[in-house]
């Protein structure tokens, strides 16, 4: 059986992962992984630092610290949220001389079999301090929609911004240093050569990608396609190897398909499946599968530039089955913003609500196909009435339901018929190109109420409400994991893959956290969806908000 890779997009390791980030790729991510397990398949899912990013830089200056220390300790902050939300990750692979020989040996591939040009280009500068100005270095007006953006592409409408494009041009680090251009030569990937290549790619991918990002790659290809960098003038990066270019670096960006064919490779190592080789993984001979979760404004990247950068190598790699793309995510109705401390950060919500129950409410309320909102109230009734009230109330019908009935207890036909409907909404939810965590979540939700209401109808066999609950249990297991494995621990079968049988081994419904002790919750009110022992979930404020782009973290204007 072929392995299937994710790859979630790779963090800048300028500070911590706040939720917002989380609901994007990260947790959606996981949960895809997390379901193709219970399906039987082969998964490594991977991320990487991307620890030679501009914006480590602009983000270093403004904290009055350097970019190396800058670097360590968000890995670090990284590595915990990661951790503390449970994702099925290996880790963060360290970011050391194994890594930079993974990017020089790619990229001087490309370089040997002339895939670069070397061009003269005109690149904003900084007068006083000489600075070169590239990415998170330089902000000032998308050429594209007016919009304020960064350098190198703009989150609002996602297209790039190269070189001298970027209107009104400044110095994040320093606005009140004048920019001036400078015509610098440095060696270019041209997108534009590999135009027949996309332009079938993407063909066989139509209704497959979601409509919001594919409508992005159609406004790309209705244009000359840019020249990237593949090198720039800076001091803060991997040196670039090339004789043409002294004194410049790999542009980050160029960096992205090396690290996580790095990460892969890691990541099986951890598994006790070391290779020889950093790109093993990723040969088109071995037939793997990849999969990208990023967010809209990481879609030229990732869902361009990266395809031509495995292009280039001509047949050598595998290209991705699909890249899942989530919008923004808002809190209390507005963008997030650092430097109004407007966010949450994963670890503090975690340190306040359960694990589950936060991966639940971030799932379903996930900024799929279009911009969703985070506040208190609205987590606070997703998972207290709609999710831990009946779940838990579920629980304890199922014991009562099932008190005497044998072991293994036997099933019916109607029974399993609705298993097996309920078992093939779940893969619809999970499966490609549909894709759907938050889809996922709610059917969680309807099948609750579903199932409470079968569990007080008497004509209801036992068996059949044992199957049917074991079968939302495993629907729910890739976002609820520690309910999951404490159901898993018990001899509690969650496999996706197997189908309804004639019997069913009793067990107990495990309950859920943070709806106050069982005790406390008459079947009234778990039929009612109320549970008045429900504590505040979140004593946080809302000026500790979240907001979502799903992308590597950045210096935050």
């Amino acid at each position: 059986m072929s392995r299937t890779i994710v790859v979630a997009a790779t963090p800048t390791s300028n500070g911590d992962l706040h939720v917002g980030h989380m609901a994007g790729p990260y947790l959606s991510a996981d949960i895809y992984a997390r379901y193709l397990r219970a399906a039987g398949r082969q998964v490594i899912y991977t991320t990487c630092t991307d620890d030679s990013q501009s914006y480590v830089v602009s983000t270093a200056h403004r904290q009055g610290t350097t970019p190396a220390r800058l670097c360590a300790r968000s890995t670090e902050a990284i590595q915990r949220s990661l951790r503390a939300m449970g994702l099925s990750m290996a880790g963060l692979p360290p970011v050391g001389e194994q890594y930079r020989r993974a990017v020089l040996d790619f990229v001087t591939a490309l370089h040997r079999a002339g895939r670069f040009r070397l061009t003269t280009v005109r690149l904003p500068v900084a007068s006083r301090s000489g600075a070169f100005l590239y990415d998170g270095l330089v902000s000032g007006t998308c050429p594209v929609c007016l919009a304020p953006s960064c350098g190198g592409g703009c989150e609002g409408c996602g297209h790039p911004n190269n070189f001298d494009q970027l209107l009104d041009a400044r110095s994040t680090v320093d606005p009140s240093d004048p920019v001036e251009y400078r015509e610098t030569a440095v060696l270019v990937l041209p997108l534009e050569e590999y135009r027949d290549r996309l332009t079938a790619y993407y063909a066989s991918r139509q209704g497959r990608w979601r409509p919001h990002a594919m409508q992005l790659v159609q406004e790309l290809l209705a244009k000359p396609l840019p020249e990237v960098p593949v090198t720039v003038p800076g001091d803060w990066g991997i040196p670039a190897p090339f004789p043409e270019t002294p004194g410049q670096v790999i542009y980050p960006w160029i960096e992205a398909m090396p690290a996580v064919m790095y990460s892969t490779w890691w990541s099986a190592a951890q598994l006790a499946e070391p290779a020889a080789r950093y790109d093993e993984h990723w040969r088109a001979e071995h037939g793997a599968e990849l999969v990208y979760f990023h967010g809209f404004d990481n879609t030229y990247h990732w869902g361009l530039m990266d395809l031509v950068l495995l292009m280039a190598h001509g047949d050598r790699y595998i290209t991705p089955t699909l890249n899942v793309c989530n919008e923004f995510y808002d809190l209390a109705g507005e963008k997030f913003s650092t430097s109004r401390n407007h966010l949450i950060w994963t670890a503090d919500l975690l340190a306040e609500v359960p694990r589950d129950l936060v991966r639940f409410h971030l799932a379903l309320t996930a900024p799929e196909q279009a911009r969703t909102n985070f506040t208190r109230d609205a987590l606070h009734d997703n998972v207290s009435r709609k999710l831990v009230g009946p779940w838990n109330g579920l629980a304890g019908a199922l014991a009562r339901a099932v008190a005497g009935a044998g072991d293994p207890v036997p099933t019916t036909a109607a029974g399993r018929a609705r298993c097996a409907a309920m078992l093939t909404r779940f893969r619809s939810c999970y499966e490609l190109p549909g894709y759907s965590a938050s889809r996922a979540a709610e059917t969680v939700l309807v099948q609750l109420d579903r199932l409470r209401g079968l569990a007080d109808d008497p004509r209801t066999a036992p068996g059949d409400l044992l199957l049917e609950v074991r079968t939302v249990l495993a629907g729910a297991a890739p976002i609820l994991i520690d309910t999951a494995d404490r159901a898993g621990a018990a001899g509690v079968e969650l496999s996706l893959s197997a189908g309804p049988s004639d019997f069913v081994p009793a067990f107990d419904l495990p309950r859920l956290p943070g709806a106050g002790p069982a005790s406390q919750e008459t079947d009234h009110e778990a039929a009612d969806h109320r549970d008045p022992a429900v504590p505040e979930l979140l004593p946080i404020p809302l000026s500790a908000g979240a907001g979502v782009r799903g992308r590597p973290l950045r210096d935050e204007r």
